[in-house]
């Protein structure tokens, strides 16, 4: 089978860590995001990808090339303007010449993809779209299906007295080559809203796949923390460590400095006497985390920084920042390049841009 990956949002609910970091390029556990969902693609025998690019395509085709290294073939198609989920996967129609998969960018799950391949086949389905359960299912667009799972009736963002389910859209469908045929070309299109609903219209048979696996929408600084501290403690099957520590190569640790997992150190970092690390943490390579430093339930990125008795807590620090001695930073998202002068303290909640001087 192949499939069809959206990676061309902005990432806007993430800013500042995507204004120069794609938000499929995003670190998760010091891999790329989108390398995850290749990697499980790759485990249901999905050997052909597009991935549908827009905003700051080239790192991700000069990180993935074209997919040899995962044992995937790897397409690309970029869009000059905003198409829409359905619109950006039409560009990409020529490739497409059997059932095929789309998923969003920004969904990590662990969805059995060859039991919903099954499904779909089975069921003789049009489109079938996966569904999660959610506890507020207000602020999303509800499915809801007879005992079969056939879609019976769309319902966007319904008030609490319209909830019937639970079940919401979890962005991966199974769509037949000729639904594409609904979609107009180099046009701003929605699967969601503009093709989904005139399907179930004509009659089409749609069905929906429940699944209660894990599943996160990495679209804010809140939600990406929250992924990094679920894979730690073990809540998703996509990584395990019997280590409670994992330590990078070429590490550079002083005896009297103090690491509690769950926790992942960086290639190539140095962490100096007395320094303190309290997970869930993790740290990119080429990290400096100087005397008396301490970092508590946090997200470094590469080539950051950390001198002499700073304090990072619950928060994100982008690549190259430099956080100066005796800084205090608390539930706070700076941006790549970002300098904190010594002895300064970031108001909690701040989100600093990129290249700013703060203190």
């Amino acid at each position: 089978m192949k499939a069809v990956i959206l990676v061309g949002g902005l990432g806007t609910r993430l800013r500042p860590l995507t204004i120069n970091t794609p938000k499929a390029m995003v670190p998760v556990l010091n891999a790329p995001f989108l390398e995850y969902v290749i990697r499980r693609l790759r485990q249901h025998n999905v050997r052909e990808i597009v991935l549908a690019l827009s905003h700051l395509a080239q790192p991700i085709e000069d990180y993935f090339g074209n997919g040899s290294r995962l044992g995937i073939r790897l397409n690309y198609i970029l869009e000059e303007t905003p198409l829409g989920t359905a619109g950006a996967v039409k560009n990409a129609e020529n490739f497409l010449d059997e059932p095929f998969l789309v998923l969003n960018g920004d969904i990590f799950t662990d969805l059995d993809l060859t039991a919903m391949m099954d499904f779909h086949s089975k069921s003789r389905s049009k489109a079938t779209i996966a569904l999660t359960p959610v506890d507020d299912p207000t602020s999303y667009g509800l499915i809801e299906t007879d005992a079969k799972g056939r879609v019976t009736r769309f319902l966007e963002k319904p008030s609490w007295k319209q909830v019937t389910t639970n079940m919401i859209n979890a962005g991966t469908y199974i769509l037949e080559p000729d639904v594409m045929s609904y979609v107009p070309p180099q046009t701003k299109f929605s699967f969601e809203h503009e093709v989904f609903p005139p399907l179930l219209e004509q009659g089409e048979p749609i069905y929906a796949y429940p699944s209660s696996c894990y599943w996160m929408d990495i679209g804010t600084p809140e939600k990406y923390f929250w992924l990094n501290k679920d894979l730690l403690i073990g809540k998703s099957n996509q990584y395990h460590s019997v280590e409670q520590v994992v330590i990078g190569e070429q590490d550079n640790i002083h005896p009297t400095a103090q690491v509690t997992g769950p926790a992942v150190i960086g290639s190539n970092c140095t962490i100096w006497q007395k320094a303190r690390l309290s997970g869930p943490v993790i740290t990119g390579s080429g990290c400096i985390i100087l005397e008396n430093a301490i970092i508590k339930e946090s997200i470094i990125w590469h080539d950051v920084r950390i001198e002499p008795g700073a304090q990072v807590s619950h928060s994100i620090i982008a690549n190259n920042c430099r956080l100066g001695a005796g800084s205090i930073i608390e539930d706070s998202v700076l941006g790549d390049n970002v300098t904190v002068s010594s002895g300064h303290r970031l108001e909690p909640g701040s989100k600093i841009w990129p290249g700013t001087i703060v203190g």
